[in-house]
């Protein structure tokens, strides 16, 4: 290559560096490593460069000859200070060494690899690790996968996993498996637990686990082969499940659990209480009424539930039973759980509710929040692992019981966020949060009967020691403080139908609203109301009232107020029931915590109304779109627009699911990604990583690459994490002739867009 360049320049400068080769005996080597050291070719080629004013460039030949003598090393000698470099742990030593040997011979042997490899992955030092998954790319990429070894890239994930590297720990992973060294389950299991531990991590560790899921659904592998032994031995078990499944509720991508939850029968894993409990809240958040009710009965036979596991389940069911506004479902439910309470209370309640408390105290509990709290270190710091160690155990038994105990982890962390409903003694009980969201979801549905005829029953049930901390009164004087006259005096009269018995306080406190809001009528009733009743006014509820018929220019019956304040010997500086009506608004209460009615206040102006309707209209559509009657769902948006509900994410992540499980739908999920767009723009839709993941692979899949980088667009500006990998795969399986060879000459405006578009997403994703 040297001579075929300087037979067309300069005979001189060819002359000289001929005579120069002789002298130094340099013909052999030269020959020997010109054609494998770059760093040859490099000070050959600035040999060529004459610099202006040097007539003689064979001058500059004495300091390249130096140069090609240092270089031209023996590679075996290489290898061994790089192994010499890793056992005295200089890692920066060793990396230089193996660029030197990269650079003369390219990869060093399978042993000086591996050892590079291993050493580096068990520093947990982010640069290093670096290196050793840019090395393991290389490699694949160079076709040389032969030189890395399963065990040494199952430790390299797992250190990547470790030291919060998902995207990497997940690469290697997938690389194992397409060149089929399949990894154990025990050990990539540990590894999705770390990797869990994340946003992004854990959005890949379901994606992992639905990729090898795949591989196994409805009866592909026959496990009586032998050949199939080590494909068996990945197949996905519970723990790693549950993992992923963890991973989705502790970051909300609970559509993604809900696909691994269809997986789940298809590949034959077993179930356990962990999982059942993940299944009530994934179902929970994704509004499935009808899966959690089917889900009770199993819990309800389930004898190795934990107090907090019982309690977690049905804190998902009555949270749904809210969700979908079913209240006559919710207020069941607390009414038998106060009944129980109730008898558990009573001597032969005791004898009758020990047996089940001592059934679910053989779990461990955990009652305190205090030990639900984790702190920093025991999750994110991650513990270096021997690879002596990691070899030794072939089983991987070591990893299977720290995938585990990252597994409780997790779950402890997502437990408890709703606090619906309490334990004691193995006894469910409502909490007062319960309370204000029946209450809320009564007056919002505008059923005060069915709200008196419920508070009414929790009375009986749980007896209040003073007439004022009745939940009716304090339901009343919520609505009378957030300016809802109408609802407290419906509840009053309710009351009044039912033979409740209330308090003057209550009126007194209804009176004076309608007096300041000058509602005339309504003070004439609510007063002849309280005169029938037999309760007695209080000083400011008269003077209110006198104000009121001085404003109205009404003398006489001002007079007749005033009398009859004066004959009932009232003391207007006598301590009144608005000064009682503040201390019961400010929730003062001896143990501390806030009362139903401050919780109510506080509910009722920062809670959303939920709109039960979107709910019911998404489970129809998700239900014809898991059994792939598209045409069905079609005809539920139609139906649901009609009623003026509005679709919102998790309508579309069905009905763009669907269509790609059909498959060649790509028009109508354009269609639909139009109408999201305008939803968004008009009418505030969010979009989640969820629903814009499923659109993306839909286009990418179809080839429609303009909407693909608009999703890109959107996902990259709301911060979205994209698994580049899956989409780097999809494009070299269905598009991978695509945007080859030169540009035709003649093109249509719609196809340059498109050649540019596909040319932009292909950069995107790394293939250039």
């Amino acid at each position: 290559m040297l001579l075929r360049k300087l037979r067309y320049g300069n005979s001189k400068a060819l002359y000289a560096i001929q005579g120069m080769f002789s002298i130094s005996n340099l013909n052999a080597q030269i020959t020997r490593y010109s054609c494998r050291s770059m760093a040859f070719h490099q000070s050959a080629n600035k040999a060529l460069e004459v610099v202006p004013g040097n007539i003689y460039p064979w001058q500059s030949f004495s300091t390249i000859a130096s140069t090609i003598l240092v270089q031209a090393r023996d590679p075996a000698k290489l290898s061994e200070e790089i192994q010499n470099a890793l056992d005295e742990h200089k890692l920066n030593e060793a990396w230089n060494l193996h660029e030197q040997h990269m650079n003369m011979e390219g990869f060093p042997r399978k042993s000086v690899v591996n050892k590079l490899l291993t050493t580096s992955s068990q520093s947990l030092q982010l640069q290093y690790l670096e290196r050793a998954y840019h090395l393991v790319e290389k490699a694949i990429e160079e076709h040389k996968q032969n030189l890395l070894e399963k065990t040494t890239l199952i430790y390299l994930s797992l250190c990547l996993a470790k030291a919060s590297l998902p995207v990497h720990a997940a690469t290697v992973l997938r690389k194992l498996v397409e060149t089929q060294q399949f990894p154990p389950v025990t050990a990539w299991s540990a590894i999705l637990a770390h990797m869990s531990l994340t946003p992004s991590g854990a959005y890949l560790a379901a994606e992992l686990v639905l990729e090898i899921g795949f591989l196994f659904q409805d009866g592909r592998v026959d496990p009586r082969k032998k050949i199939n032994e080590e494909l068996i031995a990945m197949k996905p078990n519970t723990t790693a499940v549950n993992i992923a499944l963890g991973g989705c509720l502790l970051f909300g991508t609970n559509r993604k659990a809900e696909q691994l939850l269809d997986m789940i029968p298809r590949i034959g894993v077993k179930t356990d209480v962990i999982m059942l409990i993940m299944m009530g809240h994934v179902y929970e958040q994704n509004g499935r009424k009808e899966e959690l009710k089917k889900l009770k009965r199993y819990i309800d036979e389930a004898h190795d539930l934990s107090n907090v596991q019982f309690r977690e389940f049905y804190n998902c069911l009555l949270s749904c039973h809210l969700k979908f506004g079913d209240l006559e479902s919710a207020s069941q439910m607390v009414l038998e759980m106060l009944k129980k309470a109730k008898k558990a209370q009573d001597s032969l309640g005791v004898a009758t509710f020990r047996f089940e408390a001592k059934k679910m105290d053989k779990c461990p509990q955990i009652e305190s929040q205090e030990s639900l709290t984790l702190t920093p270190e025991k999750t994110m710091i991650p513990q270096t692992l021997d690879y002596e160690d990691f070899c030794g155990d072939r089983k991987f038994l070591k990893l299977e019981e720290e995938a585990k105990e990252l597994l409780n982890i997790s779950v402890m962390k997502f437990q408890n966020k709703k606090q619906l409903i309490t334990t004691k003694h193995g006894i469910l009980q409502p909490t007062d949060t319960v309370f204000v969201k029946l209450v809320k979801g009564f007056l919002e549905a505008n059923k005060v009967k069915d709200l008196v005829q419920f508070l009414i029953k929790v009375e009986k049930e749980d007896s209040p020691v003073y007439l004022d901390s009745s939940p009716l009164i304090q339901v009343v004087n919520s609505c009378i403080s957030l300016g809802w006259l109408d609802h407290a005096h419906d509840l009053l009269d309710e009351m009044r139908l039912s033979g409740f018995k209330t308090g003057s306080s209550v009126y007194s406190s209804l009176l004076e609203a309608y007096c300041k809001e000058n509602k005339t009528q309504e003070v004439k009733s609510l007063l002849r109301d309280a005169r029938k009743g037999g309760f007695q006014l209080d000083a400011s509820c008269y003077k209110a009232l006198i104000e009121s018929h001085v404003i109205d220019e009404d003398t006489q019956g001002a007079l007749n107020l005033f009398k009859e304040m004066k004959e009932a010997k009232l003391d207007n500086t006598s301590q009144h029931s608005q000064q009682e009506f503040d201390m019961l608004v400010q929730g003062c209460g001896g143990s501390g915590e806030a009362k139903l009615m401050a919780k109510l206040l506080q509910e009722i102006k920062e809670g959303q109304k939920v709109d039960c309707g979107v709910h019911d209209w998404n489970n129809v559509i998700h239900f014809f779109c898991r059994k792939k009657m598209m045409q069905d769902a079609e005809k539920a948006l139609k139906k649901m627009r009609s009623l003026g509900y509005t679709p919102n994410a998790q309508t579309f992540h069905s009905l763009v699911t669907g269509y790609a499980a059909v498959g060649g739908k790509y028009t109508e999920v354009t269609e639909l990604w139009g109408e999201m767009k305008v939803l968004g723009l008009y009418h505030g839709m969010k979009f989640d990583q969820e629903l814009l993941d499923s659109v993306l692979y839909t286009f990418v899949r179809g080839g429609f690459f303009i909407r693909a980088n608009e999703v890109v667009e959107m996902m990259e500006k709301g911060k979205m994490f994209v698994d580049k990998y899956k989409y780097r795969m999809l494009f070299m399986k269905y598009h991978k002739t695509f945007c080859k060879g030169k540009t035709p000459k003649f093109q249509t405006e719609s196809q340059i867009s498109r050649r540019e578009a596909a040319l932009t997403f292909k950069k995107w994703i790394g293939l250039f």
